[in-house]
């Protein structure tokens, strides 16, 4: 294994006159959790089949354990394990025979344990046709597929949709137990509680193009920290100070985001007032995430 496990070098992915992918650029670490950020129509999707030798790329180079996706496709999904975000079964086979499909190439007695713990673990009955299945026992099959498997790779695009939130619960907990064992995982997902649970860096995406990329704490220097508080004396004119925006007084109440550079200015001014209940509020993943999307986040169609 190499330090890196996915590379993209401005990977373009051209449908027509409609570009899904617009010189796309991220890196994996080998042993990470991953998280692919963005709405639907984003190019999540697109990148996902790129890596996985589904589709060419119009133009750039992507690199995937070492291997070239389109040229060695058969050689790397013997390394790799992919989870769609919505599972389509075949109709008349049970659960359990279309996870002995999905899972033919890796049969050892370690595997069929880990296979029946997974079983039981996501209360899935594995002798019903997959045609009588919901949506969340399908995606359960695909899940139980690929976590049974021993690869070093985790492709989850969507992996949790159609879950309740106990299944949520058990799958938070097998993608940690993959980060204590090395393995890494390319976490795609809108769901911004999941990825920042789960995930040591993020990528997002918009449009087609990375726009972020590095670990949360590397990230959330870029939004704003949110502050209330209680002053003894009148907060008129902390509103005119560098940094602070949104400034909201009631009374003796305020509310206020304020940058992370101007933090320490407006925390002494503050203690000059006298403070009350103090609360400051780092930024969190949504606040980010919001910050590239706004109120258009899930506008556009799947690509």
């Amino acid at each position: 294994m190499t330090d890196t496990a996915i590379t993209t070098t401005d990977l373009t992915k051209s449908f027509g006159s409609t570009r899904a992918l617009d010189n796309f650029n991220f890196t994996v670490r080998s042993g990470e959790v991953h998280g692919f950020l963005g709405p639907n129509g984003a190019g999540k999707s697109t990148a996902i089949r790129v890596l996985l030798g589904m589709l060419r790329a119009t133009s750039g180079s992507a690199s995937v354990l070492g291997m070239d996706p389109r040229r060695e496709s058969v050689a790397l999904h013997q390394r790799l394990a992919y989870v769609a975000g919505d599972t389509n079964l075949w109709p008349n086979l049970t659960g359990g025979e279309a996870i002995d499909v999905l899972t033919r190439h890796q049969r050892s007695k370690h595997q069929r344990r880990r296979r029946e713990d997974l079983i039981e673990r996501f209360g899935l009955d594995p002798r019903k046709k997959a045609r009588t299945y919901s949506k969340g026992n399908r995606q359960k099959v695909a899940l139980i597929s690929a976590l049974s498997l021993d690869v070093d790779l985790y492709l989850l695009d969507e992996p949790t949709s159609g879950l309740d939130p106990l299944m949520e619960a058990i799958f938070t907990k097998e993608v940690r137990s993959l980060r204590e064992q090395g393995r890494t995982v390319l976490l795609s997902s809108h769901i911004l509680g999941e990825v920042e649970k789960l995930c040591d860096r993020v990528t997002i995406i918009r449009e087609g193009t990375d726009v972020e990329h590095g670990s949360l704490d590397e990230l959330r220097h870029l939004t704003r920290s949110a502050v209330t508080a209680t002053t003894q004396a009148d907060p008129t004119g902390l509103g005119e100070l560098n940094g602070v925006h949104e400034f909201r007084v009631d009374g003796r109440n305020i509310r206020f985001d304020v940058d992370d550079d101007d933090v320490t200015a407006v925390i002494a001014r503050l203690a000059e007032l006298g403070v009350d209940n103090l609360r400051i509020t780092p930024p969190s993943l949504e606040d980010l995430f919001l910050r590239h999307y706004g109120g258009d986040a899930g506008d556009r169609e799947t690509v």
